[in-house]
């Protein structure tokens, strides 16, 4: 076993990679009372074509990851949560564009439930009659998203932005999608994607690491799993320009919503690189849109926007946007003040101070959040995907200079790459 030691952070990561190919990371934080793993595997929605060693290339319908999600917690003995609750534990899973995510926090029994948590996963049951039963309610789901005005203005966004990459599509899929899905699709994608090779596992809390690395070694020793090789993912080839400038749907809101940004147009980026592009990224966003900031104040005095305003960047290998917006009023007024405000600030550039406060303030940000082990335990495994390190954060920041984020305002703020997502009432 292999221990990472951040000084700055005085944290201590414990690591070991098993014969089967499975990722451990084991963080003990003394003095907490509650311990948080997640069990993840690195497929979400956007992969959606692939091809392993010694089996054909197959595209698969839309929603799968997260229609698996769904099928995994139902077992032939009976309910897995259940069985979480019974030793005072809280389970859940969440699928995004990029990855799968089975997890519990809990305050004792914890290797039980870390064993209860690596073999409901590693056992899928899936038949002809629990699928068809998942697609009504998913349906019912995909249904009711539909309907969703905050679902539709950040989807539509996405959709506008993106012509050919599976990232526009809703992570559920739809109605016609997930329809096209059988019990033998499920069981290509989670033998392609469950395979240890692809997965990680992170337990953070009170928890003594030899044991615990100990406990998965011996679970994962009883199970048998040969070499599978290198999961190729295919994608389609996406142009940079933006798929559409502007989209209205009509939903019965009592003011209007309004989503607008850029996307990248750059992909490709893994590990230090992307991490650096994300932190000058959100140092940017939080100086122009913070509730602190000079136009934040002009709109909000405007009438223009309320609380709920705000700015947040996705950015991973494959794609990359920020998305900006609330509620308004006037969303073409929202819009036009932003686009020439953020002119006069690409032409000028941002001041050291604003820089400086930004840059303080989103480490002392980081540095409260290492107090959450659900923060640790999400962030950790995503950074790790991205060939990264959660704790390399605080060092980025720190090293991230005033000319950097000017120039990745610049380049991240091209008008020719802008679009916007609508919701209102008005016809």
């Amino acid at each position: 076993m292999k221990q990472m030691h951040y000084e700055r952070l005085n944290e201590t990561v414990f690591y070991e990679k098993l014969d089967n190919g499975l990722q451990v990371y084991i963080l003990p934080k003394h003095g907490f009372s509650k311990t948080y793993a997640t069990f993840t595997t690195k497929y979400g929605s956007i992969d959606n074509e692939f091809m392993v060693p010694g089996k054909e290339r197959i595209k698969v319908p839309d929603g799968i990851a997260h229609f698996l999600e769904h099928k995994m917690f139902e077992e032939k003995e009976g309910d897995v949560f259940m069985e979480f609750a019974a030793h005072g534990a809280s389970a859940n899973a969440f699928t995004t564009f990029d990855r799968t995510a089975y997890l519990f926090s809990g305050t004792q029994d914890i290797e039980k439930n870390v064993e209860t948590l690596l073999n409901f996963v590693q056992n899928p049951y899936f038949t002809d009659e629990n699928v068809e039963k998942e697609k009504g309610i998913i349906g019912q789901e995909i249904r009711m998203y539909e309907d969703n005005p905050d679902w539709r203005v950040y989807f539509g966004l996405i959709d506008n932005y993106y012509q050919d990459h599976p990232v526009q599509i809703d992570i559920a899929g739809t109605v016609e999608s997930i329809s096209k899905i059988d019990k033998e699709l499920l069981y290509r994608c989670y033998e392609t994607f469950y395979h240890p090779e692809n997965m990680l596992l992170f337990v953070v809390g009170a928890v003594n690491p030899e044991e615990m690395m100990e406990l998965v070694r011996q679970n994962q020793a009883k199970k048998l799993y040969g070499k599978q090789g290198e999961i190729q993912r295919f994608y389609p080839d996406e142009p940079t320009s933006v798929a559409n400038k502007r989209s209205v749907v009509h939903l019965p809101v009592g003011i209007p919503k309004c989503m607008f940004g850029f996307k990248e147009k750059t992909v490709g980026l893994t590990g230090d690189d992307l991490l650096k592009r994300e932190v000058a990224t959100e140092i940017m966003l939080d100086i122009l849109f913070s509730p602190s900031s000079a136009l934040y104040q002009k709109l909000y005095d405007d009438g223009l926007i309320n609380e709920g305003f705000g700015a947040d960047y996705s950015g991973e290998t494959q794609y990359g946007f920020s998305i900006i917006g609330g509620d308004t009023k006037d969303p073409d007024a929202l819009v036009s003040t932003v686009q020439n405000e953020l002119k006069s600030v690409l032409a000028n550039g941002i001041d050291e101070e604003s820089f400086m406060l930004s840059k303080t303030k989103k480490i002392g940000e980081f540095l409260r959040a290492l107090n959450s082990v659900e923060f640790i335990a999400n962030s950790f495994t995503k950074y790790k995907f991205g060939e990264t390190d959660l704790f390399k954060v605080a060092d980025m920041l720190e090293k991230i200079t005033l000319a950097e984020v000017n120039e990745r305002m610049k380049d991240h703020m091209d008008f020719d790459q802008f679009a916007v997502s609508i919701v209102t009432s008005a016809e």
